[in-house]
């Protein structure tokens, strides 16, 4: 089984969220919360700030844990031939500067404030599903409830 931990942004103001558009070398874009995989020896709180930073060129305040999600995607969907763990530790944050643009070198060719009414109709990555009930519940143990996925089990 492959592994990965991961930390995500999760920052709603104003009845918006702020989601970032990837647009990968192999596979279609879809949008996603701002975040990424957690280094070696590095904190999830730091990956969050520093992921944030690297794909919008804002700075990231984190005001609170928000729960952590663990899937386990199947060989056959994880396109690898083998089961894939992926952990996620998603944060409240808030953006305290900086100005939204693309990433330089990477994935994201923009990031945007979405009106959450408008996410569902989106092609996203289940991140922003998770990243969203956990806003909106608070889970007092931090752990996610099963989350239906309305967008694709990409994490």
């Amino acid at each position: 089984m492959s592994f990965r931990l991961a930390a995500y942004a999760v920052c709603v103001e104003d009845d918006r969220v702020l989601l970032a558009r990837c647009v990968p070398a192999t596979g279609e874009n879809h949008w996603t919360l701002p975040g990424g995989r957690v280094e070696h020896a590095e904190d999830p709180f730091d990956a969050v700030v520093r992921e944030v930073a690297e794909e919008t060129g804002c700075y990231a305040v984190v005001e609170r844990l928000l729960g952590v999600d663990s899937r386990v995607i199947p060989a056959a969907a994880a396109g690898g031939g083998i089961e894939h763990q992926n952990v996620g530790v998603f944060y409240q944050v808030r953006i305290a500067g900086g100005q939204l643009r693309p990433e330089p070198n990477g994935d994201i060719a923009e990031s945007v404030w979405t009106p959450i009414r408008e996410v569902a109709d989106l092609r996203r990555s289940g991140l922003v599903d998770v990243g969203l009930a956990l806003a909106h519940t608070r889970p007092v143990t931090g752990h996610v409830a099963p989350v239906p996925v309305g967008g694709l089990i990409e994490h």
